[in-house]
């Protein structure tokens, strides 16, 4: 397998960067910064997700996280050529595609562990794993001329892991619509079907994004993180395990120093201080 080159994740800005972080009033900015090749979820970029996510998820100055890209693609999926080179391999590309398909699925759930909310803010078009990218993230919000779509199924490769993204985000038909037909869902029909929270005139998703994570970003980083978790956990029970989860969750949550904060400030007609996470 390739060596994947060195990644630079930074604070600030840098142009040369795969992935470019700007860290700004407890909200990290990450930009996939490919637009000559449509960011791909190349190895490269799927590394510095990785490592990007990592440090997020360790950083208590960061309380939430938007997702954004450079150029008119937000991602066009996996890099197509980096995979079809593997199969002149011995095994036809077998280890590989189980190897970067692993590293792209470890990646998504990355997301959803991670304990600050991740909000995709997307212009232009999100395909194939580009789609899944923004189905992972906790909210989206589209600029009007963003597309969505699933193409696998027009080259002989159903996008199955895309699908697992989209149907727990979509009703069933409205993934198996996206997965079936192949065909590019703008943005109001995504708001729809609710692969995105919100649409905003085109070259607005950036910054509406930036403000629905600095609201986040007021509220107590413990409750958030504690939310955010028990989301996640419920959603894959039963409706009377659920139940049962999300109460003790939330007993724990009634005695936790935030709570008495939020709700005495609430009673006393003051603005709450959180506690420093």
């Amino acid at each position: 397998m390739p060596e994947v080159a060195a990644m630079n994740v930074h604070h600030k800005p840098d142009a040369a960067a795969v992935l470019r972080r700007e860290d700004n009033a407890g909200v990290a900015t990450l930009t996939l910064n490919r637009p000559q090749s449509r960011n791909p979820l190349s190895e490269a970029m799927l590394a510095a997700l990785g490592e990007a996510f990592t440090a997020i998820a360790g950083d208590r100055a960061i309380k939430a996280v938007v997702l954004a890209a450079e150029g008119p693609v937000f991602s066009a999926g996996h890099d197509l050529k980096e995979m079809s080179a593997h199969r002149a391999d011995p095994d036809r590309g077998r280890a590989y595609f189980a190897e970067i398909l692993g590293r792209c699925s470890a990646v998504m759930q990355q997301i959803t562990a991670l304990p600050q909310p991740v909000v995709a803010a997307v212009e232009g078009t999100a395909t194939a794993a580009g789609c899944q990218l923004v189905a992972s993230c906790d909210l989206a919000i589209a600029g009007e001329a963003a597309r969505f779509c699933t193409p696998g199924v027009h080259i002989g490769l159903f996008c199955s892991t895309p699908m697992v993204a989209l149907t727990r985000n979509l009703s069933a038909k409205h993934a198996m619509e996206m997965l079936l037909l192949g065909e590019m869902v703008p943005a109001d029909e995504a708001a729809r079907m609710g692969l995105v929270n919100r649409v905003v005139p085109a070259g607005g998703a950036l910054a509406e994004a930036q403000r629905l994570a600095a609201v986040i970003a007021s509220k107590s980083p413990a409750t958030v993180r504690v939310g955010k978790r028990a989301f996640y956990e419920q959603r894959e029970m039963g409706l009377a395990a659920a139940y049962d989860h999300a109460s003790a969750v939330m007993v724990e949550n009634m005695l936790a120093r935030d709570a008495e904060e939020g709700i005495g400030a609430f009673v006393e007609k003051r603005a709450p201080v959180w506690q420093e996470p």
